[in-house]
């Protein structure tokens, strides 16, 4: 099967890049009165979420030593559901992958999965809070404010929703998506975060913004007395920053989907479908009729969620799957669908050549092909060249090469996007 030649596009987003971090988390956090809050040698309880968020080690770092100087004794913990496998030190690994251990961060950090009951709310949801931080003085949140990838209201995932699901651990995370299937997501976050702020114990969050080239874009030092309402904010700015690919495509190929790429393993609102097995559920969002995923990103783990939304997959990618983790996560957050097994191939070669005739299309020369190495890498994508002229109509992008689709031996495809190190063979 002849494949069409392959546009290297670059995506020319607005950039939001903050140049001084450490500098904008001080003075952030100075402007907040939190530490006004509490008496000097206070313990305060520092969550931190998963998924991977731009210098997020700088920032937590950044918040500990805020503590410190205000005369506090902070100590960190995972508050991120049932991520890790839901287990004590997976949640713990998690978030030393990501560079924030006691030793990086000069303070304890707490990983365990035992919560106290905040009572319930009007729906009858009972909220939970991890109990070693419930035992703090206080509380405070670390999370990114982004789109949710099962659903879209006003408020999605962001510092609310950590505080609603994070903090309760696996035994919250389990219970409020079962509310979740009747109630609605963004009603039990918004209910279940009213729940904890009437605890007392939280203190406030930072929020982080990230850009369409995921610099870190803004830093917000929220106080809990209008933590919904600049949650709400917050969201629809970052939301009109969001990358996308640029045009409908018959066949959409990733290098990779991954946890650390996002929850649902590849972004539903970037690859426009939807945990529950839906094709083109978001309006305003490209469509794509196949979706070819060629393996797992390295810092997922092996963790396979995001799998089922796939059309077809190859044979390295599945015998690659961890299930453990992966049917923790996926009937915690009640998306079975999600981790459904697509058909699989030995090689790329294959994958493409099975998949493509299934676009409805007689003259196979005329199927469009995108290629990404995953849905956070947006700014270099791959474009047939039979899109030239949408590419050439189009103001922010810019073609930096024509090449061809490239095969190894084995019939795999050589990818244009992998990162310089590794297409050096350095790692």
């Amino acid at each position: 099967m002849k494949l069409p030649r392959l546009m290297i596009v670059r995506q020319n987003f607005p950039a939001h890049r903050i140049e001084d971090i450490p500098a904008e988390v001080r003075r952030q956090l100075a402007g907040s009165g939190f530490s006004y809050r509490l008496k000097p040698g206070s313990r305060v309880a520092i969550g931190v979420g998963s998924r991977g968020i731009a210098n997020i080690a700088t920032i937590v770092h950044g918040v500990v030593q805020y503590w410190k100087e205000a005369g506090m004794k902070p100590f960190l913990f995972p508050a991120m559901g049932s991520h890790g496998a839901a287990s004590a030190q997976g949640q713990a690994d998690v978030l030393a992958h990501y560079g924030i251990t006691e030793a990086t961060m000069g303070c304890p950090l707490v990983s365990q999965l035992e919560v106290v009951s905040l009572g319930k709310t009007a729906d009858g949801i009972e909220a939970f809070m991890d109990k070693m931080a419930y035992e703090s003085d206080g509380v405070m949140l670390v999370g990114r404010v982004k789109w949710h990838t099962d659903f879209a209201g006003k408020i999605e995932s962001g510092l609310y929703k950590m505080m609603a699901i994070g903090l309760g651990k696996f035994a919250g995370a389990q219970r409020y998506h079962t509310y979740a299937y009747t109630l609605g997501l963004e009603h039990v976050i918004r209910s279940v975060g009213r729940q904890v702020l009437g605890s007392g114990k939280v203190l406030g969050g930072l929020a982080i913004l990230e850009d369409a080239y995921h610099n870190t874009g803004k830093l917000d030092a929220v106080p809990v007395e209008v933590m919904e309402q600049r949650e709400e904010e917050n969201l629809a700015l970052v939301k009109s920053w969001m990358a996308r690919i640029p045009f409908d495509l018959d066949v959409l190929v990733m290098d990779e989907i991954g946890k650390n790429i996002s929850g649902a393993g590849m972004d539903t609102k970037v690859a426009n479908r939807g945990v529950n097995g839906e094709y083109n559920p978001w309006p305003g969002v490209p469509r794509f009729n196949r979706i070819f995923v060629r393996n797992l990103s390295e810092k997922t783990y092996n963790s396979g969620v995001g799998l089922g939304m796939a059309d077809v997959v190859t044979d390295r990618l599945v015998n690659r799957i961890d299930w453990a983790p992966t049917l923790i996560n996926s009937l915690t957050a009640n998306t079975p669908a999600a981790i459904r097994t697509p058909i699989h191939f030995p090689a790329d070669r294959e994958c493409i050549e099975r998949i493509a005739p299934t676009v409805g299309k007689l003259d196979l020369d005329s199927v469009t092909y995108g290629w990404i190495r995953n849905t956070m890498e947006l700014v270099r994508i791959g474009l047939s060249e039979n899109l030239r002229a949408q590419v050439e109509a189009n103001p922010i992008l810019s073609i930096e090469a024509t090449v061809e689709f490239e095969f190894d031996g084995d019939g795999n495809l050589v990818s244009p996007f992998a990162p310089v190190e590794e297409a050096a063979g350095v790692h």
